[in-house]
């Protein structure tokens, strides 16, 4: 009997050994170790933050800056343009370099204006996914969350946007004489060109071949031949980017766009793993136009290619 109680007792014991709650210490050191943990990254989500929003200051700045270079550039057009229509006007001379001058600062600054138009948007982009990150998500059984925006495009184009609808396909255009009914060229020149600044490339093709059947042998039609070489570059065709390139080159040499044509028609070339006609190309317009900043791109890039400016003899 004393037996048997003992027995009990020690199995009465045991089990109260084995459900027994954790102890204490042991829970509110787990605890401890996951407060700390979640605190660490709560700190790191801070500093992140912190470093995001002084890059997107110092971003904003930069945008306003170069907002303001553009206007003040666009003043100094619009005053360059009163001048030359004066003087114009009281000798009657055309002053086609000058003109052409003119013309080429008015592309760039289209051109920069629609590259800032972009970065406004890549900083919006970046805004929307940081609010994105930084609102409550749901637990457990709510919706699902929607998805994060895309993240922004890069910056790297000398054009507009290359992720819309590619252009289609240009040919050689056959010479023509100006058609009578024509709108004056630089009424179509600025239609296409404003198209081609909205990334509204399958317009501004169709605009730019107008442009080029209706007034083949006008300066502008080389930068019409340009713009359809970048667009083409742009949807990978490279062979037609080329060719356009060609057009500007040899049927317009005095065009302020060959230097830009001698150099992205190199890049075409590098793309189609010609890569010796490539570096002709980038040495020839080293040869023709040594001071121009294109110039400067390709012997920035054969010296990183390990090419030489000049071929050894």
């Amino acid at each position: 009997m004393n037996r048997a109680l003992r027995l009990s007792s020690a199995l009465v014991l045991t089990s109260a050994l084995i459900l027994a709650p954790k102890p204490a210490f042991a829970v509110n050191k787990d605890m401890i170790q996951l407060q700390t943990q979640v605190q660490q990254l709560q700190d790191a989500v801070a500093r992140l933050q912190q470093s995001n929003d002084e890059r997107m200051g110092v971003l904003k700045d930069l945008v306003q800056q170069s907002a303001d270079s553009v206007n003040r550039m666009g003043l100094s057009v619009d005053t360059l343009q009163k001048q030359l229509a004066a003087r114009e006007g009281a000798d009657g001379t055309k002053i086609d370099q000058v003109s052409g001058q003119i013309q080429s600062l008015n592309d760039s600054l289209d051109e920069l204006k629609a590259r800032m138009v972009r970065l406004e948007k890549i900083m919006q982009d970046v805004q929307s996914q940081q609010q994105s990150m930084n609102a409550p998500q749901p637990i457990g059984g709510g919706p699902a969350a929607a998805p994060a925006s895309a993240p922004p495009a890069a910056i790297d184009a000398p054009a507009p946007d290359a992720t819309r609808t590619p252009a289609p396909v240009v040919r050689a255009l056959p010479p023509s004489a100006p058609t009578s009914d024509a709108p004056p060229v630089e009424d179509l020149y600025k239609a296409a060109l404003g198209d081609y600044m909205s990334a509204k490339y399958a317009l501004a093709t169709s605009e730019f071949g107008d442009l080029i059947k209706a007034y083949p042998d006008n300066t502008l039609s080389g930068n019409a031949w340009y713009y359809l070489g970048e667009m083409e570059y742009r949807a990978g065709r490279y062979a037609v980017a080329a060719k356009n390139y060609d057009h500007v080159i040899e049927q317009f040499p005095d065009n302020n766009k060959v230097p830009a044509a001698h150099l992205h028609k190199s890049s075409a070339l590098m793309q189609l793993k010609q890569n010796d006609a490539g570096i002709r190309e980038m040495r020839t317009l080293i040869q023709r136009f040594p001071n121009s900043p294109e110039a400067m791109q390709a012997r920035s890039r054969l010296n990183g290619m390990g090419v030489p400016i000049r071929p050894r003899a």
